[in-house]
């Protein structure tokens, strides 16, 4: 059974993406780790060549700058990388630049992909997410998160990344069959100083919409403002230990009351039905999730 791991980066300095952390995440569970290296402002290539491994495979890529419609380029350039990965590979973990494996549930990743590596009718598997806000200190629990996410999927060139890269479907647009793995993925994405996350707001929208919308619906301002968030609830685990050094450098001050919450009537509703029953009324899902057996 052989496991590759893969990803895209781009101005992932500049932006200050986890990426070194991510793919450090990623080494011990694989036997090779593809990364699409798309033509940056910074210095991301010498980053990633910088990451001692020979198990990381660089493919230098250019993005088509002229996609602004539904982050359509990011899905182009996640195909790119899977694309990439060798034939003899079983299994395929996917992970963006800001989001990180924990050490503790290696062990029952790899059990579940041992199992069902020769049980053709599963395509994949969707693993938990915890989004943090803010600091390292807070999670996402409004409705707005995503719980699961397809992130390990078989090497079939019949599979493709979907709209903007967050899952995948077959070639004729049908959904994934997978099972769920009890273990998560650590997405960062909206824990960085405010400086950078305004910076990225105003960069990452631009894949998805004109100039208009974005100097319409982002801020022009010089700092991101976390005041603004619905719900949160304090993390009280760990993180993964290629996070700690990351960790221990935050200088920025972020606070929240999770007593407080910004919550209209409806979903405070559906927040207690969902607490109750584990039933998330409404929830998309990008895949048809089996019964593990």
């Amino acid at each position: 059974m052989k496991i590759t791991g893969f990803t895209i980066a781009r101005n992932v300095i500049q932006y200050d993406y986890p990426i070194v952390e991510s793919l450090m995440s990623l080494l011990p569970l694989c036997d090779e780790v593809v990364v699409a290296v798309g033509k940056s402002t910074d210095e991301t290539l010498e980053l990633i060549k910088s990451i001692p491994s020979s198990k990381i495979r660089i493919v230098e890529t250019v993005w088509d700058e002229s996609l602004r419609a539904g982050g359509k380029v990011l899905a182009i350039e996640t195909d790119k990388a899977f694309q990439a990965i060798s034939e003899d590979t079983t299994w395929c973990i996917y992970l963006q630049a800001d989001e990180v494996l924990h050490e503790h549930d290696y062990e029952e990743i790899r059990q579940q992909l041992s199992k069902y590596e020769s049980d053709k009718s599963v395509d994949g598997f969707i693993l938990k997410y915890r989004h943090f806000y803010g600091s390292y200190d807070y999670i996402g629990d409004a409705r707005l998160w995503y719980r699961n996410e397809i992130r390990i999927l078989r090497k079939n060139p019949d599979f493709y990344s979907y709209r903007d890269a967050q899952g995948f479907r077959k070639s004729d647009g049908t959904k994934l069959k997978v099972l769920k793995i009890n273990a998560f993925v650590y997405h960062y994405g909206w824990v960085k100083h405010p400086k950078y996350q305004q910076m990225k707001q105003k960069n990452f929208n631009k894949l998805w919409h004109d100039d208009n919308w974005v100097s319409e619906n982002i801020a022009d301002v010089d700092e991101f403002d976390y005041s603004q968030i619905d719900s949160l609830q304090r993390f009280e685990g760990t993180h993964p230990k290629v996070m700690e050094k990351r960790i221990e450098s935050i200088n920025w001050k972020f606070s929240f009351d999770p007593t407080q919450r910004k919550l209209s009537l409806k979903n405070k509703i559906l927040m207690t039905i969902e607490r109750w029953t584990g039933w998330r009324i409404g929830e998309y899902k990008n895949y048809q999730l089996l019964k593990n057996r």
